[in-house]
């Protein structure tokens, strides 16, 4: 079925799922898989795991497993985080359809989930084909905005060439880079996610798969969103974890079932 939405917005079930009185749940959720991993456990026996023991539903289970990480992913990623100072008169190569997206979501009102590593992911999926929506010009524009008071001297956008409609986002970003004399670059790719894991340069992303391999990265997304999209629905379910310290956590494995 094609793809008829016109916003990145909420699905209608987000409201009572990420509600007040779930956040504690969800929180201790993302600290027991965080747990497992540490500890070589498979991600999708632990996510089943945790999400039975909480009674989670799968759109909850999608946003503890986009927050969890195992504690040596979280370290390696922090470490190799770099402060927007750091961009200055520096080219940075984006993850074109992770940062434009989460953007896109949070100015649609969207959820956008607060993770361990300190990225802000949203909770969209485009099952291999983008439909530009209303909020696509004006997540392009702010980005802009961001990137412009980073001083990042060009930006290498890198867009997925199997995804339908790529060609024609590409088009619309020239076209407004050209207008407006910002120095982007738009390139089709097969694979950003191995473009950009082998990039000698800063990446933008908060793709997960990304941070693990590639040298230093910017929290682009979350730059953008906490100057720009002060309205932005963030579920922060890293609170609790970051205020122990560490990520270690004891879990009681009374009531688990054997992974």
């Amino acid at each position: 079925m094609p793809d008829q939405r016109t916003h990145r917005g909420p699905h209608p079930e987000d409201a009572r799922l990420f509600a007040a009185e779930n956040r504690s749940l969800l929180t201790q959720a993302v600290g027991d898989l965080c747990w497992l991993l540490s500890r070589g456990y498979a991600p999708d026996s632990s996510l089943k795991l945790v999400g039975d023991r909480h009674g989670l539903v799968a759109r909850q289970r999608v946003a503890v497993a986009r927050c969890s990480c195992s504690d040596a992913q979280a370290k390696l990623r922090i470490q190799h985080k770099v402060d927007p100072e750091y961009l200055c008169d520096r080219p940075l190569y984006l993850d074109g359809y992770n940062v434009l997206t989460t953007i896109e979501a949070a100015l649609a009102g969207g959820v956008i989930i607060g993770a361990r590593d300190g990225a802000y992911r949203d909770m969209a999926s485009m099952h291999g084909s983008y439909r530009k929506v209303a909020e696509t010009l004006p997540a392009l524009k702010i980005l802009a905005a961001e990137l412009a008071g980073l001083r990042v001297s060009e930006c290498v956008w890198y867009l997925d060439r199997p995804v339908s409609n790529s060609g024609r986002l590409k088009t619309i970003m020239e076209d407004l880079a050209r207008s407006n004399g910002w120095h982007w670059r738009i390139e089709l790719v097969p694979n950003p996610d191995a473009v950009l894991a082998q990039s000698p340069g800063i990446v933008a992303t908060a793709d997960s798969v990304i941070l693990d391999r590639c040298g230093d990265w910017f929290n682009l997304a979350r730059s953008t969103i906490t100057q720009h999209v002060q309205q932005a629905w963030i579920v922060d379910l890293s609170q609790e974890l970051q205020r122990n310290g560490d990520y270690s956590r004891t879990i009681a494995f009374d009531h688990f079932s054997p992974l």
